[in-house]
């Protein structure tokens, strides 16, 4: 599974890049994007997401 980032709600703030332990996480024409084959949810790395544990936007980063 993966997650990708809602354009509707995603302020580009960019603290979600930084703390992706994947490095799935990347600027498109000044909005985030998450690859969806790289990303893991930070499933084995962290007990939770990280970019959905420093987003301060609710239902920005959502499941596909």
């Amino acid at each position: 599974m993966a997650f990708y980032i809602n354009p509707e709600e995603c302020t580009a703030c960019g603290d979600c890049e930084p703390v992706c332990p994947t490095s799935s996480i990347y600027s498109e024409k000044g909005m985030f994007k998450i690859t969806k084959n790289t990303c893991t949810e930070c499933e084995n790395d962290f007990d939770v997401p990280q970019c959905i544990d420093v987003c301060t936007v609710d239902n920005c980063i959502l499941p596909l």
